[in-house]
């Protein structure tokens, strides 16, 4: 029998954790996280990760994992995941899986290419050029060799950038082919996939606020925080939203202000990229969490669709 996996998806900033939390404490559930920043330790305000009390309120699985300068790829997270799903059912409780990591929610319900070992001098060597000419240089490569894949992927997401130019350095064939014709089997749920969106000018300034509040929490300090632990700028952690901007203000090369606009303008894009990933799919129950509506009119939106999925899977 199918493991029954309610999935929670939607861009950064819509309001995915308080939503899911609220639903976690009706139903007797338990999150697993599917966010590809929040799997790292010190990490917290930059990633508006789940607080400690949230946490205390509902338990939560693939959060705070590895450390920022340990390598965790998708296929490696959907291992995890299948685990982590597999341990909830087995205690008779409902998983519920939340996030806006694409890759990580595609790969635990469609599953994943994995492709071969690693090359790591191959990879020292991009990660060389990375540094000497900056991660556009090793992203051109990228489109040179694999043109679709250096389309869905980030110039700063140097991790993947790399992986995908080493799978065509191992095989002599783009990742891209090699997925689209991988039979790896996904894991068998039987999938209630909720996503949550707003209207682009409403979750645009849910957005700008957002990073506002990240400041004053604390994310300078947080991200300095980072670099005294030794983790450097050029870590693929510490190039990703909020802390790349931060970091290049602590080093003197933008002042504050201007890191600030660029965080909101870069989350805006990615936000934008997510939303694109999610339409792609036919299975999604799309539900509108407006600014205007209450977090309990939205809740109730999302206990009615699972209401009704379940009565369809009984």
């Amino acid at each position: 029998m199918p493991i029954p996996l309610i999935v929670i998806a939607g861009p950064t900033g819509v309001g995915k954790t308080r939503v899911a939390i609220e639903i976690a404490e009706r139903l007797e559930v338990e999150i697993v996280g599917a966010d590809s920043r929040q799997i790292y330790r010190y990490m917290d305000i930059g990633t508006a990760k789940p607080t400690a009390e949230e946490r205390a309120r509902v338990p939560h699985h693939l959060i705070d994992i590895r450390n920022p300068d340990e390598d965790f790829s998708a296929a490696e997270y959907a291992r995890e995941a299948a685990r982590v799903i597999e341990e909830i059912h087995q205690r008779g409780k409902q998983p519920l899986l939340v996030g806006g990591t694409g890759l990580y929610i595609h790969a635990v319900l469609y599953g994943i290419f994995e492709g071969p070992g690693r090359d790591e001098a191959f990879r020292t060597e991009m990660q060389s050029l990375a540094q000497e000419s900056g991660n556009l240089a090793v992203y051109r490569l990228l489109q040179q060799r694999d043109p679709a894949t250096a389309q869905r992927l980030h110039p700063n997401d140097l991790l993947r950038v790399i992986r995908a130019l080493e799978v065509f350095e191992l095989t002599g064939q783009p990742i891209s082919v090699q997925q689209a014709t991988a039979t790896a089997p996904a894991a068998q749920y039987a999938s209630c996939f909720l996503v949550l969106s707003d209207r682009r000018d409403r979750l645009y300034r849910r957005i700008n606020l957002r990073v506002d509040e990240m400041i004053q929490r604390g994310l300078v300090g947080e991200v300095q925080g980072l670099l005294r632990r030794g983790y450097h700028r050029g870590l693929n952690p510490m190039n990703s939203l909020g802390y790349k901007e931060i970091g290049a203000y602590l080093a003197g090369h933008t002042d504050l202000g201007s890191a600030i606009t660029l965080i909101k303008r870069n989350t805006r894009r990615y936000a934008k990229r997510q939303l694109t990933w999610l339409r792609k799919y036919e299975t999604p129950r799309w539900i509108l969490h407006e600014t205007e509506h209450t977090l309990e009119d939205t809740v109730g939106t999302c206990l009615h669709a699972i209401s009704e999925w379940r009565k369809q899977e009984a």
